[in-house]
């Protein structure tokens, strides 16, 4: 299936040379009474920093994956696509349930689905096509009854539009109810990335997700104080060493001003640069990181192939 991107543009896989950054977000709001700075507003860093992600590291597709009652907006976000050269694909689905809208995803798993059918086929913002579901969230080791249904309802409209679908594992906890949930309403595993899988220490979660034939989304790198980059470059090689090679996708997720790079954070090209320079001086070739840092991604947005 095509990429659809923020811009109008379907793209095929081929059309893709560059880097993918499988787990961003570009605009958004977040903020609650007891955190005021969750928000990711400075457009114009933004769009400077992926303009210098791509001449300094061929950065070719961002998947922004704001959702419903995050707080984007998707005509920023093609500014932001259109102004720094760099497609993205947006999102729609739900967040865990701090987050959801009043009053969704409901408890009917069929309106649910209907209403993201709707954003996916009649567009978000100016019409703009979402290209995935996600960040579609729990938070823990089990999922809420919202939380379910919003896993639930994504999985049947992955399944009707084609799309694939990336989630929210919380500190990357409940990811196997979640696959079970998404797999269970009829979505293949190679479809579904499962998020911040770098938060968790438990290698055996990460070879079970990986042999069940999901995505392993190490999507929170550089954000050292939950994980040290150290330690996910070994949990990383750990999966490599086990042939799971084709499983891993990479991303930093930036989810606030204080994450970019004028305000002291390491900003969208942290694992592209650095990240990326720590593997290879551990030896990981180039063959591996084309895998890591553009064929998975796209194999999974596309759906072309299992891994």
């Amino acid at each position: 299936m095509p990429i659809r991107t923020a811009t109008g543009r379907r793209l095929e896989a081929g059309d893709v040379s560059g880097s993918v950054l499988a787990h961003e977000h570009l605009h958004l709001d977040l903020r609650t009474e007891s955190d005021a700075e969750a928000t990711l507003h400075d457009t114009g860093a933004v769009t400077a920093e992926l303009a210098d992600a791509r001449r300094d590291h061929d950065l070719g597709l961002v998947v922004d994956l704001t959702c419903r009652g995050m707080g984007g907006d998707a005509r920023v976000v093609r500014r932001i696509s259109e102004d720094s050269g760099v497609e993205v694909v947006v999102a729609t689905g739900w967040y865990y349930e701090r987050f959801h809208p009043r009053g969704e995803p409901g408890t009917s798993v069929e309106e649910a689905t209907e209403l993201l059918l709707a954003d996916i086929l009649g567009g978000l913002d100016d019409g703009i096509l979402p290209g995935v579901l996600g960040e579609i969230g729990s938070h823990g080791e089990r999922a809420s009854d919202a939380e379910r249904t919003g896993l639930r309802a994504s999985a049947r409209a992955a399944v009707e539009s084609g799309l694939s679908l990336g989630t929210h594992a919380h500190l990357g906890q409940g990811a196997r109810e979640q696959l079970d949930l998404l797999t269970a309403e009829g979505l293949s595993p190679h479809r579904v990335s499962l998020g911040h899988q770098d938060l968790c220490d438990d290698g055996r979660q990460h070879v079970d997700l990986a042999r069940a034939g999901a995505y392993i989304a190490f999507d929170t790198v550089g954000k050292t104080g939950y994980q040290s980059d150290e330690r996910r470059a070994e949990l990383l090689l750990d999966l490599l060493e086990a042939g799971f090679e084709r499983h891993l996708l990479l991303s930093n997720d930036i989810s606030r001003d204080t994450y970019l790079r004028d305000r002291q954070g390491q900003g969208y090209g942290h694992v592209l640069g650095p990240f990326r320079r720590m593997l290879t001086d551990r030896g990981v070739g180039a063959d591996v990181l084309d895998l890591l840092y553009r064929a998975n991604a796209l194999r999974w947005l596309t759906g072309s192939e299992e891994p």
